[in-house]
């Protein structure tokens, strides 16, 4: 575990679930690893002002919330134009695994999806994933986020960096 500690020290995270069981679950393992700083927030609405706020350096969200549920939270997040924090790491945590819902969130520029009930093991891959093995981020075709690991995007003759976009 100790290496742990050294790989996510410095490490800000903001964890956005209604349920404050799950994110007493998450902040615990977070803290675990070895995080520097855990933010919690109830809903997104809650996540976005926090995400202005603090800056984290990723985000570990639910899907279904009320108020502003995680797919607008991560549309309004990932929108460069009017997001400071439009590259920042995003984790979604759900119990709601169907393929079209995990679709949208890819679509929507998630980087990771953690199928609840989740591993501490399964989450820290999540997170060593996004922290040191991060994607390039890519601006095309209506879509800004990490580019998708499969190439479907280049598959559909778009193209595959956001340099060769412009």
């Amino acid at each position: 575990m100790a290496a742990a500690h050294a790989r996510f020290a410095g490490i800000s995270v903001l964890v956005v679930d209604d349920d404050a069981h799950m994110r007493k679950i998450i902040r615990s393992l977070l803290m675990g690893f070895g995080i520097g700083q855990v933010y919690e927030a109830g809903d997104g609405a809650q996540g976005l002002e926090q995400v202005h706020q603090f800056r984290p350096d990723v985000i570990v969200t639910d899907w279904e919330m009320p108020m502003l549920n995680g797919a607008e939270m991560v549309r309004l997040i990932r929108n460069p134009k009017t997001s400071p924090q439009a590259t920042v790491p995003i984790i979604l945590a759900t119990a709601h695994t169907q393929r079209r819902r995990i679709q949208e969130a890819l679509r929507l520029g998630v980087n990771e999806v953690l199928a609840k009930p989740f591993s501490a093991k399964s989450l820290m891959q999540r997170l060593d994933a996004v922290i040191h093995r991060p994607r390039p981020f890519l601006h095309v075709a209506g879509y800004f986020g990490p580019m998708p690991r499969d190439g479907r995007l280049a598959a559909a003759g778009r193209p595959r960096t956001a340099a060769a976009a412009e």
